[in-house]
């Protein structure tokens, strides 16, 4: 089964997914280090491993990580890539990503298109995902040259929503950025979900269960943590809980396996 194909299929049964995000950067963890978190994250119920987001990270060093994060884990590795440098023969997936309200075009298509070759060459499984930077941003934000949309204004984050279906994405991720002092508000995610026909993605500055659940019943298929990964099991454990909790009491009333396919 394709990492794809997986995640449509978790989304039809459970409503809603979490995903764990692991930064393979030497300064904050080892591999060893690294692959401990991961299988926490999979004995806490996250349905994938996310790794990626460092800037100062190489192939090798990556590659590493990966290797023994595999070793680990039965759940699907996903690369998340910063730069081409982010990419991975050892994983199991990548998300393909246009951070489409960046004013460079190098995160737009050109990083892609150099991308793209290592993808083929490497025979990852590429899916396609638009990637929007909300206030206020943090570092997502200033590397990646965006203009982060105002919370004051869902409307443009639906029109970047709908032009990234349009484009035939397969995943909307809204960033608030790690670090930020508090998620995405609820309202601002039903407004994009109540329009856009993908499954929504939401990350940064999720700390606990509540805003999990809150995020989640806005409309979101998915949330991303990661930092708080590192601090402590049993608050994650509480996360992903909300998650299923409110993703259950939804299933069905959205069949994203079959609209999406």
């Amino acid at each position: 089964m394709s990492v794809y194909s997986y995640l449509m299929d978790k989304l039809e049964k459970e409503g809603a997914i979490h995903f764990t995000l692991i930064d393979p950067d030497p300064e904050k963890s080892d591999p060893k280090s690294a692959a401990e978190m991961a299988s926490m994250a999979e004995e806490c119920g996250t349905s994938a491993i996310m790794v990626g987001g460092s800037m100062g990270v190489n192939e090798n060093y990556l590659d590493e990580t990966i290797k023994v994060i595999k070793s680990k884990v039965s759940i699907p590795v996903i690369l998340f890539p910063g730069n081409i440098s982010g990419i991975s023969r050892y994983a199991d997936a990548i998300w393909f990503m246009s951070l489409l309200n960046s004013t460079n075009t190098y995160y737009l298509i050109e990083a892609q298109a150099l991308g793209a070759l290592i993808v083929r060459r490497y025979s990852l499984e590429a899916i396609p995902l638009g990637y929007l930077v909300i206030e206020p941003g943090e570092a997502a934000g200033y590397v990646g040259h965006a203009r982060p949309i105002p919370i004051s204004h869902p409307e443009l984050a639906i029109a970047y929503g709908l032009a990234a279906q349009y484009l035939g994405m397969r995943f909307l991720y809204l960033e608030r950025g790690s670090g930020a002092q508090a998620p995405i508000p609820p309202r601002f995610i039903s407004k994009v979900t109540s329009v856009v026909e993908l499954p929504v993605i939401v990350g940064g500055g999720i700390k606990d269960a509540e805003a999990a659940k809150a995020i989640i019943e806005a409309g979101a298929s998915a949330i991303v943590t990661g930092t708080i990964v590192e601090e402590e099991s049993d608050k994650l454990k509480e996360i992903v809980k909300g998650v299923k909790e409110v993703g259950l009491k939804r299933r069905g009333k959205r069949n994203w396996a079959s609209e999406m396919r």
